[in-house]
């Protein structure tokens, strides 16, 4: 996938009215795990919408895995959104939320079930196909959308802060989770964070957008370490150190210029 200057503004930029972001330049590789990060209000959520095709783009190009450019939501796009709940339907139990996307083709009943199956599996869940939303805990409903959303086979998987309203064993928990099961799928993976030491532990590369209004990438770092990665090693820490020293950077351009 490649991002060739793109830009968001929310209204008419050419009035005067500021870029959300803008002249964005990416390539993200087949199969990546790849991470955006910067500092509050930089666009990373608005520049993943926009990937995902539920966010017009202002200016610049979006090609996707396929050579096709982005102008709407995809069969190839799966996302993974913060909320809890919101996602869900509470009507219908595991099984049946997991296998929710596969009612518009052409499978049969029992090929449906067949793929929901696995998937429940893939996310750790074999044994609560029969529970409901109300059932489950906050991490149990994030495995859920994960679920759904690989279920229908997209090239491109875009998680927007998935474990940021859980607690912190349950995100760590989660965040080996993930790993695992991208590395079974060898999906590409798209992910935003605020949580650099998430960003170190997940991404074999991390963006850092600069300081909005009219974000852009400020710095790529290549994270060359093996996964499982040891959250207590000096390579993760200087990482860790490297990201949030240029993000603090950021932050603190922002608030000279009466940003929040």
């Amino acid at each position: 996938m490649s991002l060739r200057g793109v830009g968001k503004a929310y209204g008419d930029a050419g009035r005067g009215l500021p870029w959300v972001v803008k002249d964005v330049d990416l390539h993200i590789g087949d199969g990546e795990f790849f991470v955006l990060v910067g500092p509050s209000g930089s666009g990373k959520s608005t520049l993943l919408k926009m990937i995902a095709g539920i966010e017009e783009i202002s200016a610049g190009v979006i090609i996707a895995e396929d050579g096709k450019a982005v102008s709407g939501p995809s069969r190839d796009r799966g996302m993974v959104f913060q909320a809890l709940d919101a996602p869900l339907f509470d009507w219908l139990n595991v099984e049946q939320n997991v296998s929710f996307g596969l009612e518009q083709t052409r499978m049969t009943r029992p090929e449906r079930k067949r793929i929901a199956a696995e998937h429940i599996q893939l996310v750790g869940l074999k044994g609560h196909e029969r529970k409901y939303p109300h059932e489950l805990s906050g991490g149990m409903k994030q495995r859920v959308q994960i679920a759904r959303t690989l279920a229908t086979d997209p090239r491109i998987v875009l998680m927007d802060e998935p474990f940021a309203a859980l607690d912190a064993l349950t995100r760590r928990v989660l965040q080996r989770e993930m790993v695992r099961i991208w590395q079974r799928t060898g999906k590409t993976v798209i992910y935003v964070t605020h949580d650099i030491r998430e960003a170190v532990v997940l991404g074999q590369r991390i963006a850092v957008l600069s300081s909005g209004p009219g974000a852009t990438i400020r710095y790529t770092f290549d994270i060359s370490l093996d996964y499982p990665r040891d959250d207590l090693s000096p390579e993760y820490a200087d990482y860790v150190r490297r990201v949030d020293a240029l993000i603090e950077e950021e932050a603190v351009k922002q608030w000279d210029h009466g940003g929040n």
